[in-house]
């Protein structure tokens, strides 16, 4: 069986474990600067976040204690050069089914401090940090248009399992509809095993442990009703026809804190332009108050579709998993 192994912290002087209490702002203007060029609302909106909580005492008396419990990036490790932070890695925990899988965030490494061996090295500490806490599995990702972070990922053992692509659209109230003689309902109950079927198919559980389907908040009937009731949030949901005959897409919108509001779209894999685009406009013309829609789906589904709808693609993002042949044998995922 093939393992990682990575030279122990003596031997590396220069890497040590990241300080939450000292370390944050620096990582932030690191981060900052290392993925300027690629910074999304959600990334800028990361770093701010970052930032705050190195200024509040008390989120960081609670850190040093949640350090492996909490899916927040609260640990990893630095590289320094003349006490300088050069170089970052962050490692997130999160469980699936009762075990633990890390997400490997945030490699960095300042421009004039690359290719040196520094983001390699930080990558595999980070590897070892995770497998000695029984890893069930490592992930992590990386953007479609850095092909040389890519490389060195697979070059340690990663291999791609998904690609994924976000888009973006701001309402827009004057929106002309579609022009097609598809016709926008409210979503019904009787509608629900197709959406979700649908779904299942878009938005895989391979994922589920980093970002789960919300199903509660989007199945029909009393319990999953009093459910968003009494947490008082609120679901809109659309599905598309032609004249009252089967259901050719639907779409359900839920609000989010601090980002752009998420669609979840509902379609087969083929012959659903018209109805996406029906929808997708739909939704635009409701949320006039909001300041983006965002949607995410396979990487090349429906482009064609989500273009039409005034959609554009933010990011793309390779999901990358450590080769389960590098895990001890207790610890494959099933």
């Amino acid at each position: 069986m093939v393992t990682i192994t990575t030279p122990t912290l003596a031997k590396i002087p220069q890497l040590r474990p990241l300080n939450i209490l000292n370390d944050l702002p620096v990582v932030a203007d690191l981060v900052e600067t290392c993925f300027a060029g690629t910074l999304d609302t959600e990334g800028r909106n990361y770093i701010q976040q970052m930032r705050r909580a190195s200024r509040d005492g008390h989120f960081l008396r609670w850190a040093t204690t949640a350090i492996e419990t909490a899916s927040m990036p609260l640990s990893g490790y630095v590289w320094e050069e003349n006490r300088e932070v050069v170089g970052n890695v962050s490692l997130v925990p999160y469980k699936r089914d009762g075990k633990k899988v890390y997400l490997i965030a945030n490699v960095a490494v300042r421009q004039d401090h690359r290719r040196k061996g520094i983001a390699r090295a930080l990558t595999v500490t980070a590897m070892q940090h995770a497998l000695e806490r029984h890893a069930r599995a490592i992930w992590l990702h990386v953007r479609d248009d850095n092909p040389g972070a890519a490389a060195l990922y697979a070059s340690l053992g990663f291999r791609e399992r998904a690609r994924r692509t976000l888009w973006q659209a701001s309402p827009a109230r004057s929106l002309i509809p579609a022009g097609t003689v598809i016709t926008i309902t409210s979503r019904q109950a009787r509608d629900w095993p197709q959406q979700e079927a649908w779904m299942r198919q878009l938005y895989p559980d391979i994922l589920d442990w980093y970002h789960s389907i919300p199903w509660l908040s989007l199945r029909p009937g009393l319990w999953p009703s009093l459910y968003r009731f009494f947490l008082e949030y609120e679901t809109r949901q659309w599905a598309a026809r032609v004249d009252g005959g089967p259901l050719l897409g639907a779409l359900a919108w839920l609000p989010s804190m601090g980002r752009a509001d998420r669609l979840w779209a509902a379609a087969p894999r083929e012959g659903a332009d018209g109805a996406l685009i029906a929808l997708l406009l739909h939704a635009r013309r409701t949320f006039t108050w909001q300041k983006n829609l965002s949607l995410e789906l396979p990487a090349g589904q429906s482009q064609e579709a989500l273009l039409a709808a005034g959609f554009k693609p933010v990011r793309t993002l390779i999901w990358m998993q450590v080769d389960e042949t590098l895990l001890p044998e207790s610890r494959k995922s099933p």
